[in-house]
This record gives C-alpha cells, structure tokens and sequence, in this order.
C-alpha cells in the first residue's frame, strides 16, 4: 500500500509539470505574435514632403535698369509767413498734424482789423457824402444832370475812390489775419507760440506736402543717355527695403557735374508712409525694356554640374528642368529658346508654371514638396 501511495504521488507531479510547460509555451506564443503585429514590415517608409516658395513664370516686359541713389524731397514744401501784423489768439494745428487746404492754423486777434474795416467804412460814407453835394445842388438848381467830366472830377475831390479801395484793403487784412494751410501737408514746427506779437511777413510755420514727393537721382554720365523721360522708377529706402514706391521719371536735366561725373533724372513718386523729404533713397531707373520675354524670378535659376535649372512643381514634386537663361534686371530673368536636345527652339518653362524659388538647393529631381508661400509681389510689375 505504501508503495502504491509513493507512485501516485510521483504520477500526480509529472501530470503537473506537463501542463505548466504547456501554458508557459503559450504564453511565448502571444507575446511573440503581439511584438511581431507592433513591428513595421521591412522596407515600408514614412514619406517627407518638403516645404518650399515658389512664383509663377510669365511673359513680359523685361526692364533692364540703372541703380543709383537720389535725395527725397517735397513737390510741395513751404514756409508760411504771416501776410499782416498782429497778437496770436489761437494755434490750431501743432507740429505732426495732417491739414487740407484751406483749414485753419493760427489766427490773430480780430480786434484790430474789425475797427479798420469800420474805420474804412465810415471815410466811404464821409467821401459818398462829399462827392453826392459836389454836384447835387448845381443839379437841382439848373434842373439838368451833371456831366460824364463834371461828376468824373467830383468823385476825385471827394477822395470817394480811395476810401472804397480802403475799404477792400481793410477787409483783405481781416481776411489774411486767419493764416490757412495752402495745401494738403504736414505740420514741420512752429515757430511762433499763442499770445505772441508778430509782423507782417514773420515765419510762423514750415508745412510740407509728405504725397506728392520727387527724387533727385544722380546718374553717372555713361548711363546717362539710357535714361529717358516717361520711363518707370522704383525708389526704396534704408528703413524698409521692401517696401517699393513706383514713379515715373519725369525729367533728365541738360549739365553734367564736372566734379562728380554724373547728371541728374528727377523721379515724381507718390509717399509711401515710409519716404521722408530729406532723407536719401534706393533708386532703379528704367533703362531699356524688352518686350515679350519669358521671365522667371532670379531666385529660381541655380546650377548643377555647371548648367543652370530650375525647379518646376508638378503634382506635388519638383521637376528640374534645364534652361538657358538671358539677360536680368536682378530680380527677373529672361529664360530663352533650348539650344540643344530635343527641343531646339523652344523655351522648357511655360508661363504659369510654378516655379521654386526658396528652398531649392538641396532638391533632386521629382522630390515631393509643398508650396507654403509665394514670394513677394513687389517687383512683379518690373
């Protein structure tokens, strides 16, 4: 019996050992299937697009141009005199302030001029008066009416004409005593302060017109005669290259400094909010312009083993394509008919076509990009 006992215990452990074994390989199992299902397959990969700027080809003028720098100033700047004497009773506009023509900026105390146009009316009625007996009584006696001679010499003793202008001098003076903006400007500074004597004459204020601006460009006396009156300007300054004011040259004066070696081209251009009279601007003047060219921004053009490319995006990818460019103003480019391949004659870039212009340095061809901005437009028009 006791021998029995030992071998069912003995049986009873082996039965227990076997299925641990089991569930442990099945445990494997699971967590072997698990980490295989979280594994990626070999081979697959995670597409990059790539970020770029890109413009638009076109056709066009291409304007071919001279830099050069030129000084701002005001078509209309001007310092406003007091036309008549007399004590400050108001300051309307202060120095910064934007008037229109015609608005108020100083008046004078009217006092004064009310009793000169009341003096000046009361010597027309004493003159009036004069002249009326001079040839009233003569009238009323003969029962005829004076002669053209009679009465012309009658209005001379009486002093009648003189008293009338006085009168219109005496009102004009009133007038005048409000001093008035000429035209649309802004408020340089006072010269004056409220309360303040001033003759007629005096400076009380400096008004500039900050719209209607001209620059003086110097051009060199070579470039000189490729410069024409009519032709198209682009004036920027030092405190915002980027915001470019377009104008039209308007004149190309006759001397030529000896010293410096350079003309003069004046450049009419509308305020920008950024160009100041006085300050000294960037200036790109017309200089010839060639019509119907295929242009591309000058960004875009780049090399690869020596031979200029640009980048073309189609469906999403960038294309490079080889092109022969032409001349440049800097910020377009002429592109100009394949010389060779299988396209002899015919230019690779279409107008509409989008091109890379940031971004491109490092593309291959047909990489897969996404345009994200498009570049300025500020020289589109040149």
């Amino acid at each position: 019996m006791r021998y029995t006992a030992l071998l069912l215990l003995a049986a009873t452990a082996l039965a227990c050992n076997k299925d641990k074994k089991a569930s442990g390989s099945g445990d494997s199992t699971k967590t072997a299937s698990a980490d295989a299902a979280a594994t990626p397959e070999a081979g697959s990969q995670t597409s990059l697009t790539l970020p770029v700027a890109a413009d638009e080809a076109r056709d066009g003028d291409l304007v071919l141009s001279i830099v050069t720098t030129g000084l701002v100033r005001s078509e209309s700047e001007t310092k406003l005199k007091s036309e008549v004497g007399g004590t400050i009773e108001a300051i309307l506009a202060r120095p910064g302030d934007h008037v229109t023509k015609g608005q108020p900026i100083i008046r004078l105390a009217p006092y004064e001029f009310d009793l000169a146009v009341r003096k000046a009316e009361a010597a027309v009625s004493e003159a009036q008066v004069r002249y009326e007996s001079d040839y009233v009584p003569d009238s009323l006696a003969t029962g005829k009416g004076p002669t053209p001679e009679r009465l012309k010499a009658a209005l001379a003793r009486s002093g009648l004409t003189t008293a009338r202008l006085n009168l219109e001098t005496a009102k004009y003076d009133k007038e005048r005593s409000t001093i008035r903006a000429p035209f649309d400007g802004v408020i340089d500074h006072l010269d004056v302060s409220q309360g303040e004597r001033i003759g007629a004459g005096q400076i009380v204020t400096i008004l500039v017109d900050q719209t209607n601006l001209r620059i003086e460009a110097a051009v060199l006396e070579h470039d000189i005669a490729l410069v024409r009156a009519g032709g198209d300007a682009q004036v920027s300054s030092a405190a915002a290259p980027n915001r470019v004011a377009h104008g039209k040259i308007t004149a190309v004066l006759p001397i030529v400094d000896s010293t410096s070696r350079a003309g003069r081209a004046y450049v009419r251009v509308q305020g920008n909010d950024v160009l100041k009279p006085g300050m000294y601007a960037d200036v790109r003047l017309e200089a010839q312009r060639l019509p119907n060219r295929r242009l591309v921004p000058a960004p875009a053009i780049i090399q690869r083993d020596g031979r200029d490319l640009v980048f073309v995006v189609k469906n999403g990818r960038a294309q490079w394509t080889y092109v022969v460019p032409g001349r440049s103003n800097g910020s377009w480019t002429e592109i100009l008919p394949d010389t060779s391949g299988q396209n002899v004659g015919s230019i690779p870039v279409k107008a509409g076509d989008v091109v890379i212009v940031q971004g491109q340095l490092t593309l291959t061809h047909d990489a897969p990009v996404r345009v994200v901005a498009k570049a300025e437009a500020d020289t589109r028009k040149q």
